[in-house]
């Protein structure tokens, strides 16, 4: 096997070896920190989160009431198109009137009553 002959003198190899050096300490040495441009407190962050979290919020809010009245409205149609319920409705109101209209004479037959008492 045949040796490489050494490339360049010695003056070569201390150049190179001062280079070397240089690269060495350069990674070394300290990197500056990156900054944002706009610094945020932790309050203002604090404050930039709650403001999100509230915008969530009311976007759920706001989807859960649509979603309600979707329901509500189907919930009427669906009443409405339904006749057997509304017959029940008309009989319970009628049953209601009836009621109150036997109600209303019993406390005026109690009134007259009462008067003819005391």
């Amino acid at each position: 096997m045949m040796r490489e002959p050494k490339i360049g003198g010695f003056t070569e190899r201390l150049s190179a070896q001062a280079e070397a050096r240089k690269a060495l300490l350069a990674k070394m040495k300290p990197k500056p920190t990156v900054r944002p441009a706009e610094f945020e407190t932790s309050a203002q962050k604090k404050a930039r989160e709650l403001e999100e979290v509230r915008a969530r919020r009311a976007r759920e809010k706001e989807e859960a009431r649509r979603q309600a009245e979707l329901a509500e409205a189907a919930r009427l149609e669906a009443l409405a198109n339904n006749e057997e319920l509304q017959l029940e409705l008309k009989r319970q109101e009628r049953k209601d009137r009836k009621a109150a209209a036997k109600a209303e004479a019993r406390a005026k037959r109690e009134a007259k009553s009462a008067a003819r008492r005391g």
